[in-house]
């Protein structure tokens, strides 16, 4: 097991330098942040980014994260292109970042299959008692959101699209459900985990966060069951998880589930983010809200 710490590359006002500061933290968690979506990875590129990190006295086994293209989760026409380009990245890490390693470890490439947003919170600064800034989760501020997409009005973090591009993703996704989605993942990564395993890299989809649809789009890594059914659609070491505790016991029947879902899912663990959450009121749809928390303290045991 490696500690590592989350870097944004060279413009993250975390310098790596603080990060050697941290006690037990001896790696980085990084992507190349200023490659486009969709387009691949050289292995110069992941090489140079190392050993930017290892200069700096840690080291870079694991990638977060080479996003996935809106067109392979709608399962659109170019996705075999845009798969094929994910593809190349894939090797590209395999051959900057695997050598060297321990026998028998992979670097890690971490991934999600999220629809258009990436994690959802409708608080990016909720103070803690203790004076710390966390995120957090209130279904009532996720409808007065919900009421400015269908305005026209987006709030600053949801920007990774331009509005008239939202709206056409948008209006792309109604016609996509839950078992779509299933397809989709699974056409992507019937052509993805064998050039993975070819590569000598381990594949770690993360789970949606949270791990329930909002804005009305399809959500499916949401669960242990989940995670199990993406290790089934290839059945290959390569096609692993990252196990977030934070994103799946968001849920409170998921989080008291954990530990099965660790042990039902075992090596094909790749990657974790230890994490910890308070829930707090439960809804009808079930759904729940939530803030994030300092460790040891939270509900997720």
């Amino acid at each position: 097991m490696q500690l590592t710490f989350r870097w944004y590359g060279p413009s993250d006002p975390v310098s790596l330098a603080d990060i050697r500061q941290i006690p037990c933290v001896d790696g980085v968690v990084s992507a190349l942040h200023d490659v486009p979506v969709g387009t691949a990875w050289t292995a110069d590129g992941v090489r140079a980014h190392r050993e930017r990190i290892e200069a700096a006295g840690l080291a870079f086994t694991t990638v977060e994260s080479i996003p996935v293209p809106e067109r392979v989760k709608l399962g659109a026409d170019g996705r075999d292109a845009d798969i094929d380009a994910w593809c190349r990245s894939v090797e590209a890490v395999g051959e900057a970042l695997g050598d060297g390693l321990p026998d028998g470890q992979r670097p890690v490439v971490c991934y999600n299959f999220m629809p258009v947003f990436d994690w959802t919170r409708t608080d990016l600064g909720y103070r803690l008692p203790d004076g710390s800034l966390c995120l957090a989760y209130r279904k009532d501020e996720l409808g007065r959101i919900e009421t400015a997409l269908a305005e026209g009005g987006l709030p600053g973090w949801m920007d990774a699209h331009p509005p008239a591009e939202l709206k056409r993703l948008l209006a792309a996704y109604e016609r996509v459900d839950a078992e779509a989605m299933w397809d989709h993942l699974g056409y992507f990564l019937e052509r993805a985990a064998p050039v993975a395993e070819a590569a000598g890299v381990a594949l770690a989809i993360h789970p949606d966060d949270p791990p329930w649809p909002v804005f009305g789009l399809p959500r499916v890594v949401t669960s242990g069951d989940a995670f199990r059914r993406v290790t089934e659609l290839v059945d290959l070491p390569a096609n692993g998880v990252t196990l977030c505790t934070g994103s799946l016991g968001a849920h409170p029947d998921e989080a008291a589930r954990l530990p099965e879902t660790v042990r039902a899912l075992g090596s094909r663990i790749h990657f974790a983010h230890l994490r910890n959450v308070r829930h707090g009121d439960r809804h009808a749809d079930g759904t729940c809200d939530f803030e994030e928390s300092a460790h040891p303290t939270g509900d997720v045991d």
